[in-house]
């Protein structure tokens, strides 16, 4: 929205005196020469003065005819008192004058403190327009940006993935464009609309397409900037957010990462008093009851961690719908590569459902990097479109990181990798319910991984039975147990797959009651994590006794062994299999699907 121009008084006076006071300066630079005392009295004996006028410091005489500058008065410096009496002799007429000093006297004063004020004013006002420093004059305006109708440059067709949170916000903008065809039953507009969910997962991309279609106001800020160092000044952004919204209703406010600004009062009193962050939230809660869903303002928010908001902000009343925003699933992730596909020169032959099947997990900002890295890499290749190959490559960089060509292994090391690598891909084939093995590869990436085996998913699981479970589990042992068949010594090279391994088992007894010993029982475990984010803890059960937490301990241990033990048995039975296809490994460094199931043609899923 433009900024509107605002007219002030005191700026067009100010101009019209620096106008009239150059306009004098002009005029009597080019009407009055200024000439000594001697020049001045040898003008007189010459008689080219008229008439002369004295004063008490001055003595200003008029030219019988203007000179050739077109100057027509002359001033010079009164020196001799008697000057009146000599005057005489010359036949000119001459006057007793008196300098008039009260204006001169009086802009003295008002000049410089016009000055002054002019350059406070000018300060201050720049003080108070920077959101870094918060100025003292506009401390309490909130600092929200107004977006009009599509200035936003997004609407909901460019939002997939996530269709059920888009109908939420669908039936928001539709009953702000027209209340009162969906207010003929008697409904009323939610008050406020929560979308939570893991980070990435478009919950701002949604409030941004929102202000593409709405067609009202839309005023966004985020929870952070409603807090100062200032006591009172959040309240005070608060109130004046809300009404600038009122003043443009119908609107819709939008306060990104609201957990910054709505934690639960009271908590975490160990880190210090939140007398400001609290007394804003109070003000934010005294507002949302002061909705008035005839005016047509709705408050819509956004926060990755919905556990630690303040009861009293997620009562019905204030926010009305809470929204999940969480991972899409297969479906959700091809139409979201498709929306992103359309910014880039894709092949005509390119299957985004391949895509779709190697990236389970990741989020809609996750799979938006993945189409750019995949066009990154199609022009360092210098090709002419996206091929599926570049996606892969995208996908390799995203989730294991950069290839490491300078980092060279010794030929034992390649020998042990490709085993490794080869155990997990083998123990993939050989197990029933596991997913199947997209790429393997012995070229070191990222941090600290030497190889990798990429999986591909069948389907999105929801459900896992323990059956598939202890095949996962053999699957991320499948490369210790190679190691442990052909060398006969282990290495550390297995140390992430053995505390993923150790997660699933112990998940498997204190969560999911599967050890049929400690019997369907939920105990204290490790924090998790909510909507998988790192650093909220949620704790379940009670505290196990010592007694209980070695029966447990013993119950994780004999899973991984018994895991263990099966992968270990698979590849000793395809030992020719797993020679055949480390080999290959160490020579291409590289094999996909389609080679390793030329490979290992014989190796099928067992009971």
């Amino acid at each position: 929205m433009e900024k509107k121009v605002r007219f002030n008084l005191a700026y067009l006076l100010f101009a019209l005196l620096a106008i009239v006071m150059v306009r004098d300066w002009w005029q009597q630079s080019h009407t009055i020469e200024t000439v000594p005392y001697s020049t001045f009295e040898r003008y007189l004996s010459e008689g080219r003065i008229d008439e002369v006028t004295v004063s008490e410091t001055l003595m200003t005489g008029r030219y019988r005819s203007p000179g050739k500058d077109g100057r027509t008065h002359v001033v010079a410096p009164r020196v001799d008192p008697a000057t009146a009496d000599r005057l005489s002799r010359y036949g000119v007429t001459y006057t007793r004058g008196f300098e008039e000093t009260k204006l001169h006297d009086l802009m003295s004063w008002i000049a410089p403190m016009v000055v002054f004020a002019a350059l406070w004013f000018f300060i201050v006002r720049r003080m108070a327009g920077r959101s870094d420093m918060g100025g003292l004059i506009g401390i309490g305006k909130s600092k929200v940006k107004v977006y009009v109708e599509k200035s936003t440059g997004v609407t909901f067709d460019d939002v997939a993935g996530v269709d059920e949170a888009k109908a939420e916000l669908q039936e928001v903008v539709e009953f702000l464009k027209d209340p009162k065809q969906h207010g003929r039953l008697g409904a009323r507009i939610p008050k406020g609309v929560l979308l939570m969910g893991p980070t990435g997962t478009g919950k701002t991309l949604l409030a941004r397409a929102v202000a593409g279609e709405a067609g009202v106001a839309f005023f966004s800020i985020s929870g952070s900037e409603f807090i100062e160092m200032f006591v009172g000044v959040g309240a005070a952004r608060v109130r004046d957010l809300f009404e600038q919204a009122r003043a443009h209703a119908p609107s819709i406010i939008f306060i990104d990462e609201l957990d910054a600004l709505g934690k639960t009062r009271g908590a975490f009193s160990a880190m210090g008093g939140h007398d400001e962050r609290e007394q804003t939230l109070n003000q934010l809660l005294v507002e949302l009851d002061g909705f008035d869903p005839s005016v047509g303002v709705v408050l819509l928010a956004a926060t990755n961690r919905p556990e630690i908001l303040d009861p009293a902000l997620l009562r019905a009343g204030r926010f009305d719908r809470q929204v999940l925003v969480d991972r899409p699933d297969r479906n959700g992730r091809l139409a979201i590569l498709k929306v992103h596909v359309r910014k880039i020169r894709a092949d005509p032959d390119l299957d985004l459902s391949q895509v779709a099947a190697i990236t389970v997990g990741l989020a809609g900002a996750d799979l938006a990097n993945i189409v750019n890295e995949a066009a990154l890499c199609a022009t360092r290749r210098h090709g002419e479109s996206v091929t599926l190959d570049d996606f892969t490559q995208a996908v390799e960089r995203v989730v294991a990181g950069v290839e490491k060509k300078h980092r060279v292994m010794s030929p034992n090391e390649r020998r042990i990798v490709a085993y490794h690598e080869m155990g997990h891909a083998l123990t993939a084939l050989g197990l029933p319910g596991t997913d199947a093995v997209h790429k393997v590869s012995i070229i070191p990436r990222g941090m600290g991984a030497l190889g990798y085996t990429l999986q591909r998913p069948s389907e999105d699981r929801l459900l896992l039975s323990y059956k598939e479970l202890m095949n996962r589990i053999a699957v991320l042992l499948g490369g210790r147990a190679a190691e442990k068949l052909v060398f006969e010594q282990l290495s550390t090279g297995a140390a992430d797959d053995i505390a993923r391994a150790t997660d699933i088992a112990r998940g498997m007894v204190m969560r999911y009651g599967m050890d049929e010993d400690l019997g369907c029982v939920a105990y204290a475990e490790n924090p998790s994590r909510f909507l998988d984010i790192s650093g909220v803890e949620v704790h379940r059960g009670s505290e196990p006794s010592p007694d209980t937490s070695q029966r447990i301990d013993a119950a994780v241990k004999g899973i991984v062994e018994a895991a263990f033990e099966n992968a270990l048995t698979l590849l000793q039975t395809h030992r020719s299999t797993l020679d055949r296809c480390a080999q290959a490994l160490i020579d291409k460094e590289t094999l996909d699907e389609a080679e390793i199931q030329q490979l290992s043609g014989d190796l099928r899923p067992v009971p």
